[in-house]
Parts: structure tokens; C-alpha cells; sequence
């Protein structure tokens, strides 16, 4: 079992608190810091799937930052507490919070985008994995399959009963909503927010891996989302969008990599 070494919280520009969790301790390389994809948390997404584990096994001090609105950060009904710049806002106040001059990042799916646009400006970022994203984020015509997505998924959340979601692209999530018994109210507000996709992906100085799944629906073409980020190498493992993360091969591909000597 992995357990934390202690969970604190840390206030936005805004007031909203996100949680923060804790492993290990300071070591030769700068702690891991972790941002996990849309609906799911810290615990799902990186320690239940041995991430976590996986790092802490090499020596890693580890950092899981609770998107506002998931886990147990606060949880604020209104669209305009969200979108993913709040969220690497959050981000970057919390490594100023816990003093770290610089730290590895890595984030899934919705936390792809969070760490992507963290390390833009952000130039603590020493290392970055870019996980479950691939050409959407950059090809013409993404943002606006991104928002109407987004949008579906607002009303799969809103739905009352999951009986009544009928797309296959956004059941999965209200089935995952119920199952960690999340508020599908702050979710659905941040699928509502402004979800600009766009980024100055050519300002990332740090080292960056684009790792994707091979049966990804949401991560097809990372070659294309690696070339628009300098020097950026690609990943591919078995998995889905549900599944990849979950293999042997993902937590070795993060793990070595983050591993390298900048």
C-alpha cells in the first residue's frame, strides 16, 4: 500500500483550495509533481494505478495535486472558477507554497493540458510527460471537437440517472462520476468554463515525452502533438484512454525518463 506522507491544502488566486499529497522525501533529483485527468483524482489515476509506487521505488519524492473541483479539493458550482489555466495557475502555487525552485511534471488527459500550459511559462518545469493527448491538441479544428465534447459531457453529468447518457463517448465518465461518488455539479461547471486549447507550445524549454496509448481515441497521432514542442520525444504503450496508464510499460516509460539527468 502507498501511503501519503501527509496532505495539505493550498489556496488559489481565487480562494478555491486544492488538496496536495505527499510522498517520500527529497532526494538526488526534484520531486515529481502529478495532475490527473477530468473526473478522476490523485488517488485513481496515480496511485491506484502503481505510478506512484513506481516512482517512489526509484527514489522519487512525489507530489499529487487534486484538480479544484475533484478529490478533495474544494468544489465551487460556478463555470467560472475552472478551466485548465486555473488549474496550472494552482499548479505553479503550489510548488511556491512548498518552496521547490524546481520539480518534474506530469500530467493525464484534462491534466495534459494543465501541464503543458504550466510549463510554458513556468521554468521550475525541469522535466515534462505529457500523458493520454496526442494531435487534437494542435491539429486545426481540435479546440472545437474539444468544446463540443466537453459540452456533451456537461449534459451526461447533469443527466439524473446514467440510464438517460446515451452517447458512448461521455457515459464513461458519468459511470465513473457515480462510482467515486463525485460532485457532478463542480464537474460539469468545469466542462461549462472556457477550455481554450491553444498554447505557445514552442515556449517549453523543458525536456518533454508525449506517452500515449496505442488504442487511445484521445491520444491518436502523438508524433504530431511531440512536434510542436521542441525536441519532444514520443511514448506509445498497450491501452486505451482508460487502460494505458495502467500497464507495466507506462510506469517504466515515466519513470526512466523523468529518471534522465537534465
Amino acid at each position: 500500500m502507498t501511503t501519503s506522507t501527509g496532505t495539505l491544502r493550498v489556496p488559489g488566486a481565487d480562494g478555491v483550495a486544492v488538496a496536495v499529497h505527499r510522498w517520500g522525501a527529497p532526494g538526488a533529483l526534484p520531486p515529481v509533481y502529478l495532475q490527473h485527468g477530468f473526473v478522476a483524482d490523485t488517488r485513481l489515476n496515480w496511485v491506484g494505478t502503481g505510478a506512484v509506487a513506481a516512482l517512489l521505488s526509484a527514489g522519487r519524492e512525489v507530489v499529487g495535486v487534486d484538480a479544484r473541483g475533484h478529490g478533495r479539493s474544494d468544489k465551487p458550482h460556478d463555470p467560472v472558477a475552472y478551466g485548465e489555466a486555473r488549474m496550472a495557475d494552482d499548479l505553479r502555487r503550489v510548488a511556491d507554497a512548498l518552496g521547490h525552485d524546481s520539480f518534474d511534471l506530469a500530467g493525464y488527459s484534462m491534466g495534459a493540458t494543465v501541464v503543458m500550459l504550466t510549463a510554458v511559462t513556468d521554468r521550475r518545469v525541469r522535466r515534462l510527460v505529457v500523458c493520454g493527448a496526442g494531435a487534437a491538441f494542435v491539429e486545426p479544428g481540435g479546440a472545437e471537437r474539444h468544446s463540443v465534447l466537453m459540452g456533451g459531457l456537461a449534459a451526461a453529468l447533469d443527466a439524473a440517472d446514467v440510464a438517460d447518457v446515451r452517447d458512448p463517448a461521455t457515459v464513461f465518465y458519468r459511470r465513473l462520476a457515480d462510482a467515486l461518488n463525485a460532485d457532478r455539479r463542480a464537474l460539469a461547471a468545469h466542462a461549462r468554463s472556457l477550455h481554450t486549447r491553444g498554447a505557445d507550445l514552442a515556449a517549453i524549454t523543458a525536456p518533454t515525452l508525449v506517452l500515449a496509448g496505442d488504442a487511445d481515441p484521445l491520444a491518436v497521432r502523438p508524433e504530431v502533438l511531440a512536434a510542436a514542442i521542441p525536441g519532444a520525444r514520443v511514448a506509445v504503450v498497450p491501452g486505451d484512454h482508460s487502460t494505458a496508464l495502467r500497464t507495466p510499460a507506462f510506469a517504466a516509460a515515466l519513470v526512466g525518463f523523468l529518471g534522465e539527468a537534465s
